[in-house]
């Protein structure tokens, strides 16, 4: 969609387009802990989209191209204790655990999330049980590398995403994976991704048909929430990737990304809600913080979220977010999270997003992370899964994961 939004500099904008192929590589192919299983429930969907640009990128960067997503198998009942939930538009279907690998993965130490109401919540953050890389281990148990992807990555917690706009559905699938959260005593990351006009038409596009429509999918969505704690990444890319939008169409989406909040939190109020802060690479703290206060971070939401699918350091996005939050002003209680998956080495050199070398895994998941106002250190993308350049887009590559577990 054509639009009258702020204009970039070339350099912004080459940012913008690096973000915007990073988050097609992780968003619209099979995603790390989250596979379909053919016999529990939860399998999620992303949808794939075209290779196409409203600015340019190099040729030797672009990616092979996504296949065409499957049909979507049907839920099993919601009450299923062993969820198996997946982000994979690339359609690959694995089997659920039990196996020896399984349940040899060590578990992360117990750590404290704070629920909306101030009561701490004693819990791991969940580690969903079936996954490529889970599979990976279970069927290479004598490859040399599976020692360290097993215990650095394999262990770890990540987010379940939920890409498809999938009336209906979505509702059984979200209450499978908080279903099996809380019967493990753990806190769940899910990821609703499904505003309409996501990636501002690009390579990403997709999700509700229109607003009302996404306001209805995201009530389903908060149906599946239950009453225990969990972790909410509001929209990855809708507040600071929408100045593709004219004026009127920004301001709708702000709105019902404030009710998206308020509707989740009226259904699950030990959920905690986090809005889309961009990267400390992208815009100015004062211009977010603009952007968020007119989506209603402030005053529907608990706070923002930060470097998803991105690369930039951990110490970078703690004062970047620090700077938002102080510029968005709101309840003290506003903190922030942030995607440390594979930023352990920094940023690469700009133009270099798809699979980039000398990279590392960043800080494990937790939300224990002795800074003030950041909540969690989450793993949002997963490490190992390609962006398309060292492997098929979205398939884990035990190259790049070692790589990452040893950079």
């Amino acid at each position: 969609m054509a639009g009258t939004g702020v204009r970039r500099s070339t350099a912004q904008r080459e940012r913008v387009e690096r973000r915007r192929a990073v988050r097609h590589h992780a968003m619209t192919v099979a995603a790390s802990a989250l596979v379909a299983v053919s016999t529990v429930t939860g399998v999620l969907t992303a949808t794939a989209g075209g290779d196409e640009r409203d600015t340019a990128r190099p040729e030797t960067t672009r990616s092979p191209p996504v296949a065409p997503l499957p049909a979507v198998p049907t839920p099993a009942a919601a009450t299923s204790p062993v969820p198996s939930p997946s982000l994979s538009p690339s359609a690959v279907t694995l089997s659920a655990p039990p196996g020896p690998s399984r349940t040899a993965v060590p578990s992360v130490p117990p750590t404290t999330v704070e629920s909306r109401s101030g009561r701490p919540a004693d819990a791991t953050l969940y580690r969903h049980p079936a996954s490529q890389v889970l599979d990976w281990v279970t069927t290479h148990r004598d490859d040399p590398r599976r020692p360290l992807i097993e215990s650095r990555i394999a262990a770890r917690p990540a987010a379940v995403w939920f890409a498809a706009y999938n009336p209906g559905a979505v509702t059984g699938e979200v209450r499978a994976v908080t279903a099996g959260a809380a019967e493990a005593g753990r806190v769940p990351v899910l990821v609703p991704y499904a505003i309409p006009d996501r990636d501002c038409g690009g390579a990403s596009q997709g999700g509700a048909p229109d607003l009302d429509a996404y306001d209805d999918w995201i009530r389903e969505f908060a149906a599946g929430l239950g009453g225990g704690a969990s972790i909410v990444v509001l929209e990855p890319d809708s507040v600071a990737l929408s100045d593709c939008l004219d004026e009127a169409a920004r301001a709708a989406r702000y709105a019902s990304l404030a009710r998206a909040a308020r509707t989740i939190h009226a259904a699950a109020p030990e959920a905690r809600v986090y809005f889309d802060a961009g990267h400390s690479g992208w815009h100015p703290a004062q211009r977010q913080a603009e952007l968020l206060r007119a989506a209603g971070a402030a005053s529907s939401g608990d706070g923002i979220f930060t470097n998803v699918s991105n690369f930039h350091p951990t110490a970078d996005e703690a004062a970047y977010a620090r700077q938002v939050l102080a510029a968005l002003g709101g309840p003290a209680r506003l903190g922030a999270v942030i995607d440390t998956s594979r930023n352990g080495n920094g940023a690469p050199a700009a133009g270099q997003w798809c699979d980039p070398a000398g990279r590392a895994l960043g800080r494990a998941p937790t939300t224990d992370t002795g800074e003030a106002r950041i909540d969690a250190y989450l793993w949002v993308k997963l490490p190992g899964e390609s962006d398309g350049c060292k492997g098929a887009a979205g398939s884990f590559t035990p190259d790049y994961a070692y790589e990452l577990a040893t950079g």
